[in-house]
């Protein structure tokens, strides 16, 4: 054993494999572009996959090195981690993304150690960084009209082009302007001070490329995303304009999967965005550019703040009781915790292990804007003050398991966290006819947009979808969840007999996987006029040969376009 405990080459070895990690990640992210330049659309969603993966996959590689690299005794000393983290402070501090290097470090200790030995002095807990970060510029490129829009948009396509021609830049570009024109108040176009902002790096997720960015006066700003499709055989569109704040915050939701967009500087990014996008927590801006584990640490960051500094207490989410996952809130924080049931109801055949599987998967597909994210945590300590009695009675009843009192503390083992909405079942109670409408028609279209992206809600029951602050149905619930083409769609079997059809139970055979959409009308609607009006929006989700027919497509290779954004004057599905 060495005489000096080796904090300096444990730090090393941990920066080390974040350098690798990160030049994996680079190299994923870097391929966006000519992905997008080639249309290759079915390896975008396998390298959007990779790169989720690749961070869990790096820290164990880089925990596997520690342990060959250091006896036990002294890798496994966790008094002397206080030393490896000041050293690795040391490190870091000159880092162009020493942020995420913190989070990379917490990963590294608690692949190591328990959740137990958790504290802010081994790891960082709070981050030391806006102390020590030196400020730095966001690289971004301006543009100045000087009353001319038409010469200041000619001049932002020169700088962003592609090894595909634009199809019709001309026409692209006129149609723009007028879009311009349209979504800002005419004073603004003719401000001698009018700028436009654009991040220098494209942002590439699925089929679509965007600029992003913001016009801005001395006095006033308005967030900017100019969105980019590549038509095979017909090269690069431009296809809309966008400077509504509600809709590029859709863009940028917990309900998408990740940019691929290339950040010399996190945090100057995040700062850019934040400005043109204020109602957007940080965690959520870092996870959507694919640093969902630093979005995690910011996530947790602002919960422990939240809980510090009110007097907000868990309660029971709103809603139907979940037949697999207890759900619990926090009023004053915008999200729902959810953790497993020790006993299902019987209708359920599923098992912990599958329910788990499912979130997990959740994480890795196409989410197109219809199903919210998760964070998954280990071990959460909360003051047993911050618990509403009765909320803190039904957790112990139903998950004894995951949950426990220690003293004055409740641990929680195991859970997830999403964004919380609006259960649909219960919007739907105090909506007005046309809202209903309204939902009944997003409802109907989250479903099928799902669908298109090989992803099978399973339960459809209104009570799994949610409604977010923007109006859109969005489903929540994962325990039944499985990729479109492992369904068996059927129709239901004319009766042989009249036996057959007064009879309670099916005359027919069932195999796990066979789904009978005929049965959906009185599965998914009590409310008669609901059904009814369901029916004319989207009776075809009730015909087995739909369903088939989307099976048949994925088969075939093909990938849906589901626009983030309205496009005007074209069908936004």
């Amino acid at each position: 054993m060495p005489q000096q405990w080796p904090a300096a080459d444990i730090a090393r070895m941990i920066l080390d494999g974040f350098d690798d990690y990160r030049e994996h990640f680079r190299q994923i992210t870097d391929g966006a572009r000519a992905r997008f330049e080639q249309a290759q659309w079915q390896e975008t969603q396998v390298a959007s996959a990779a790169r989720i993966n690749l961070y869990e996959e790096k820290v164990g590689e880089t925990v596997g090195r520690l342990h060959a690299a250091f006896a036990t005794e002294v890798l496994m000393d966790v008094s002397n981690w206080p030393l490896v983290k000041s050293a690795y402070i040391s490190l870091i501090d000159l880092r162009f993304d020493d942020e995420l290097s913190e989070t990379w470090y917490n990963s590294i200790f608690c692949g190591l150690f328990s959740h137990d030995l958790i504290s802010d002095g081994c790891m960082f807990i709070h981050t030391t960084r806006p102390s020590l970060r030196r400020a730095r510029a966001a690289q971004t490129r301006t543009y100045k009209p000087h009353g001319q829009l038409s010469g200041m948009l000619t001049s932002i396509f020169a700088d962003y082009r592609f090894s595909e021609d634009y199809a019709d830049l001309a026409g692209d570009l006129r149609r723009l302007e007028v879009q311009l024109r349209e979504n800002l108040p005419d004073w603004v176009c003719k401000d001698p001070e009018l700028s436009v902002e654009l991040f220098s790096s494209v942002l590439y997720r699925n089929k679509g490329a965007y600029l992003v960015g913001r016009i801005y006066t001395p006095d006033e700003q308005w967030p900017l995303v100019i969105p980019l499709l590549h038509r095979e055989g017909r090269g690069i569109q431009i296809d809309a304009l966008i400077t509504d704040e509600a809709e590029v915050s859709i863009i940028f939701s917990f309900t998408r999967s990740y940019f691929m967009v290339d950040v010399p500087v996190p945090a100057e990014f995040i700062g850019f965005l934040k400005r043109i996008l204020p109602g957007k927590h940080i965690a959520e801006l870092y996870t959507s550019i694919g640093f969902y584990k630093h979005g995690k640490s910011e996530f947790y960051r602002a919960l422990i703040n939240h809980l510090a500094n009110t007097d907000d207490q868990f309660i029971m989410a709103p809603g139907v009781r979940g037949m697999v996952m207890s759900v619990f809130t926090l009023p004053g924080f915008n999200t729902v915790f959810k953790i497993i049931k020790d006993r299902f109801s019987p209708s359920k055949n599923v098992d912990r292990a599958t329910v788990i599987e499912k979130y997990r998967l959740v994480k890795s597909v196409d989410r197109v804007g219809r199903m919210a994210d998760t964070q998954e945590f280990a071990d959460f300590r909360f003051p047993l003050s911050k618990f509403e009695p009765a909320c803190l009675e039904e957790l112990l009843e139903v998950a004894a398991s995951t949950v426990s009192v220690e003293d004055d503390t409740v641990l929680i083992r195991h859970c997830w966290t999403e964004r919380r909405m609006t259960p649909l079942n219960l919007y739907l109670e105090h909506a007005n006819e046309a809202q209903v409408r309204e939902a009944l028609e997003d409802y109907g279209l989250a479903i099928k947009q799902l669908a298109a992206a090989n992803i099978f809600p399973g339960d459809m029951l209104l009570k799994n979808f949610g409604v977010t602050r923007h109006g859109r149905v969005v489903f929540y619930d994962y325990d039944e969840i499985c990729f479109l083409t492992e369904a068996n769609f059927r129709h239901i079997p004319q009766p042989r007999t009249p036996e057959d059809e007064m009879a309670s139970e099916p005359w027919y055979s069932i195999g796990p996987l066979d789904v009978f959409p005929e049965e959906f009308p009185p599965f998914l609607f009590a409310d008669l006029g609901q059904r009814k009006l369901f029916g004319q929006l989207h009776g075809e989700l009730y015909n087995a040969d739909y369903w088939k027919s989307l099976q048949e497509a994925i088969r075939a290779g093909k990938v849906i376009d589901v626009f983030p954004y309205r496009r005007k004057g074209l069908d936004n599905e």
